[in-house]
């Protein structure tokens, strides 16, 4: 599987979490996964929901659209982020239907 891709007008993407980081932080692609510096701890669901939050405002889309679908207890994880309205160099828009 690549690290991102389109469904719709929906991205998903591939995302390696670093928990309890100086700052967060995009890292951009790394062996097939995005890698994010978090700075909250992986406890009680903080990291991702700090993930969430990081990934939102990366892509400019309020942190409803940003849904974790797998791996809520991982450091590897898959997030849908619905329209996103800002890319990070590393991805490519979507193709046009």
């Amino acid at each position: 599987m690549n690290s991102y891709h389109w469904e719709g007008d929906d991205l998903i993407l591939r995302v390696r979490i670093q928990p309890r980081a100086a700052r967060d932080e995009w890292i951009g692609l790394r062996d097939e996964h995005f890698r994010l510096r978090i700075g909250a701890p992986p406890v009680a669901g903080q990291a991702n929901k700090r993930s969430r939050e990081f990934l939102a405002k990366t892509f400019q889309v309020p942190p409803s659209q940003v849904v974790l679908v797998i791996g809520e207890t991982s450091r590897n994880k898959r997030f849908r982020i619905h329209a996103p309205r800002r890319l990070p160099p590393d991805i490519t828009p979507a193709p046009s239907t």
